[in-house]
């Protein structure tokens, strides 16, 4: 089995934990040797019987493999970055339970949870969450370190560029192009292209404010 450690304690960080012991049921792949979290309070405690081992300045002199379950995606993206020159691996995990095509592509530390449909021709870019019960069309594209919650509907041929986040039960309907740093809200229908920077809710979904970058 290969070693790996989990960026983030918290709920999410949970969750990986738990789709990591479903993989090994299937197939012992991975010995989980704890999480990775930069608050000082909980190092060396125990979370769902995992040891919190160290922080990510930490991991920095490490060489292991290492899964992000930071859901937010620029707070991900700077975790990341640190970790730049480190000679640490980034697999990707996906839950037995998913239902996809061979035809897909999946970057470097991709997380794919439990009761996902993803069919044809799809691209996930790196550190790419797609959480629970979703569905992700033919021809679509998800940009680097999106984070995707649970029950969104993507269709075919929408184009997500980088640090997305698309919430709880949103749709978006085909051939849509969402910008960088956009943060959908949850149940939003998305009918129209989204620009960069914004927060869109409702439906249709409306940007409501920018974000300065």
């Amino acid at each position: 089995m290969k070693d790996i450690v989990i960026i983030g304690a918290g709920g999410f960080g949970r969750e990986v934990a738990w789709l990591i012991e479903e993989i090994n049921a299937i197939e012992q792949q991975w010995d989980l040797l704890g999480f990775i979290d930069d608050n000082l309070e909980i190092q060396g405690e125990k979370i769902n019987g995992y040891k919190v081992i160290g922080t990510i300045e930490w991991l920095k002199s490490q060489s292991l493999n290492v899964i992000v379950a930071i859901g937010d995606p620029l707070a991900k993206k700077n975790a990341l970055d640190i970790l730049i020159n480190s000679k640490n691996s980034y697999p990707v995990l996906i839950h037995p339970s998913v239902i996809k095509s061979e035809l897909i592509e999946l970057g470097e530390g991709c997380i794919v949870c439990a009761g996902n449909i993803m069919t044809v021709n799809i691209q996930l870019g790196r550190h790419v969450i797609v959480n629970l019960d979703c569905t992700i069309g033919h021809d679509a594209i998800l940009g680097d370190y999106t984070t995707i919650l649970p029950s969104v509907n993507i269709s075919g041929y929408v184009e997500i560029e980088e640090c997305v986040s698309v919430g709880t039960g949103a749709a978006i309907i085909q051939g849509i192009k969402i910008g960088k740093n956009t943060v959908i809200g949850a149940g939003a229908v998305v009918v129209k292209n989204l620009p960069d920077n914004c927060v869109a809710v409702g439906s249709p979904a409306r940007p409501i404010k920018y974000i300065i970058e």
